[in-house]
């Protein structure tokens, strides 16, 4: 499963996880997703993976 936003393309980002003894090892910081139906328009309606940021910032409309 792709972990994309469908609608603005945000995706994990990677870096170093860093202990209390300055080991450094890989670690990835995903995005909050949620499918939910989207309002396309002209009566359209499609299910999306769509992150949270994207939900609050108003650019994707939910379907009632």
């Amino acid at each position: 499963m792709s972990r994309v936003c469908d609608c603005c393309g945000r995706g994990p980002q990677t870096g170093n996880a860093v202990s209390h003894s300055n080991r450094h090892t890989r670690r990835r910081w995903l995005i909050n997703l949620r499918s939910v139906r989207v309002d396309l328009g002209c009566g359209e309606t499609r299910k999306l993976k769509v992150c949270t940021k994207c939900l609050r910032s108003g650019v994707v409309r939910r379907a009632v």
